[in-house]
């Protein structure tokens, strides 16, 4: 019986992972293989070095944050409001995994500010998403910037809030959250 080879998904993974903990410098192919509990041999079947692999990280990333993201929100149905609810609960769902969670974005974020690729791909994926949130509150907000500063918020609130340590006047993070959402589906 042959030995079953790690799938290419999870050293993107464990990629993502190191990327979180310690920027693009911590994902090294040692390491990875370590983590994962296997030869570093395995990697080079997948990936044809550390370029590639960090490559298809973005890749996946940006899949993963855009495309899948949409794709879900969009097999729904519904109008403008109800797309956003799902959308809003879909991401609330991620957690913080190394995939689709704030701190893999605050890692690329980080990336991007030394690395002009990077930043390019950040714009795209960024790009994309503020356009999705204009095409959902359009569908019930007339005025061009009230659409924009809607995004904005939207968009601010998913990277921003893991950075404010205010308490919330006897609220919890979760209520306020809560009342953000209700605000800007009005």
């Amino acid at each position: 019986m042959g030995v079953t080879r790690t799938p290419r998904g999870k050293w993107i993974e464990e990629g993502l992972r190191a990327l979180s903990a310690g920027g693009p410098e911590a994902v090294r192919i040692e390491p990875l293989a370590q983590a994962l509990g296997v030869s570093k041999g395995g990697f080079y079947g997948y990936f044809g070095n550390r370029d590639a692999l960090l490559t298809e990280m973005l890749d996946t990333w940006e899949h993963e944050v855009t495309e899948r993201v949409i794709e879900q929100v969009e097999s729904g149905g519904g109008d403008g409001r109800a797309k956003l609810e799902r959308l809003f609960t879909i991401v609330a769902s991620f957690g913080d995994g190394p995939m689709t969670g704030t701190t893999a974005d605050l890692a690329i974020r980080d990336w991007a500010r030394r690395d002009e690729a990077v930043a390019q791909r950040l714009r795209r994926v960024d790009n994309r998403r503020m356009e999705y949130l204009r095409s959902l509150f359009r569908s019930f907000c007339p005025d061009e910037d009230d659409v924009e500063v809607r995004c904005m918020i939207t968009f601010s609130v998913r990277i921003g809030t893991h950075f404010i340590a205010a308490d919330h006047g006897g609220r919890s993070r979760v209520e306020v959250m809560e009342l953000t959402r209700q605000w800007l589906l009005r």
